[in-house]
């Protein structure tokens, strides 16, 4: 699973009739969006991992590649590019160069190509000796912003893949609710999600988010797993991301070591009842704002609205979280194409803590839902 070129030129279009007719050239500097047009991904997992390429794309259609020439190698999959440009970094008898100069001597190879054409820069990611060898005229600081608001309106190579992640994570919510038990540390338990969630994406993958465990002492808890060891009474919160070439997947359930007390219940209850209202609304032209206020309906209505004190939920993509932001004060407004969460969570110091949350495709009547863990306290 990967991003097609169907996808890329499609993306690629709606750029360019986003851009004045007088811009001939756009040099993308961002790696996710260098993904995004070109299905370029350095595999973060590589000794290359953390290097990137510059993209150059020219309204004509052609794409160029720029990149040191294991950069390029690392590349998770085949770019969709007429040509690349490559500077020898490494060749097992040299010593090598700075890898950025490298970078910045393949763009050297294509400045005499654009001289003296319109063209843009996406200022907020290139460098400034990168900046040094095209001269200043066609630094844009907005590009970057115009690449944001497109990525919003999924394409369907990015569903897709998108999917493949929840997928993934789907396998890691399965394992967690085969295997929770008490005397397990949450470091166990993030080493087990991790395993089944790559199993089931079937190739190399990160998995970042919250594998903590929640208490009456710490209601409120989250980030990477510690060596705590999980006791009866103990609520576990798994709220995680499986991130397949830049995208990925976020969405959460709370599980409860033993019986969980009546409080507990209460909450999550509420938690649930908030996803439901949420998922009432949510449709394209529906303001991310009104959405937050559907959420938290079942927590105001049951007299405990200060158990519910952040977000609804949130985009995801190439980004977490990313708009729109579905928080009380948000400008945003839902558009067919979003992927977003519904997160309602509630937290009582000397109870306990948790979070639920699944993933949605916008569409212009309402969505699709694309997670499909399980969501209970048992």
């Amino acid at each position: 699973m990967q991003l097609t070129q169907e996808g890329c030129l499609a993306r690629r279009a709606r750029m360019w009739e986003a851009l004045p007719e007088d811009v001939q050239w756009v040099l993308i500097a961002d790696p996710r969006h260098v993904q995004y047009l070109a299905n370029f991904w350095v595999q973060p997992l590589s000794f290359s991992g953390g290097e990137r390429g510059l993209l150059l794309l020219e309204r004509s259609g052609k794409a160029t590649l720029m990149g040191d020439n294991f950069a390029i190698r690392s590349a998770a999959h085949k770019p969709y590019v007429d040509r690349e440009i490559l500077t020898p970094w490494y060749d097992h008898k040299h010593s090598v160069i700075n890898r950025d100069h490298a970078l910045f001597q393949a763009l050297e190879k294509v400045v005499p190509e654009i001289a003296g054409r319109t063209g843009r820069v996406e200022a907020e990611w290139l460098p400034l000796g990168a900046a040094n060898v095209l001269g200043a005229a066609a630094i844009d600081g907005q590009l970057g912003t115009l690449l944001r608001k497109l990525r919003r309106q999924k394409e369907a190579d990015e569903i897709a893949l998108m999917k493949h992640c929840m997928q993934a994570g789907d396998a890691g919510q399965a394992w967690l609710r085969e295997n929770l038990r008490e005397d397990m540390t949450e470091f166990d338990i993030y080493r087990g999600v991790q395993e089944a969630a790559v199993k089931a994406a079937g190739r190399p993958a990160l998995v970042y988010g919250d594998f903590r465990a929640a208490n009456a002492e710490h209601h409120k808890t989250g980030g990477l797993p510690t060596d705590y060891t999980l006791k009866e009474g103990d609520l576990f919160v798994l709220d995680y991301s499986v991130v397949l070439d830049g995208y990925r997947s976020d969405f959460t359930n709370t599980m409860s070591i033993g019986e969980p007390s009546a409080a507990v219940v209460e909450m999550f209850a509420l938690c649930q009842a908030g996803m439901a209202a949420g998922e009432q609304i949510i449709k394209a032209g529906v303001a991310a704002k009104d959405v937050h206020a559907a959420v938290a309906g079942p927590y105001r209505e049951a007299g405990r609205p200060e158990l519910f004190p952040h977000h609804a939920g949130h985009g995801i993509g190439l980004g977490h979280p990313e708009p729109p932001i579905l928080v009380p004060e948000s400008t945003d407004v839902l558009v067919a194409g979003d992927v977003i969460t519904l997160e309602p969570g509630a937290y009582q110091a000397g109870i306990g803590g948790m979070r639920i949350e699944h993933n949605y495709l916008i569409t212009e009547t309402g969505y699709e839902r694309l997670s499909n863990h399980i969501i209970s306290l048992t």
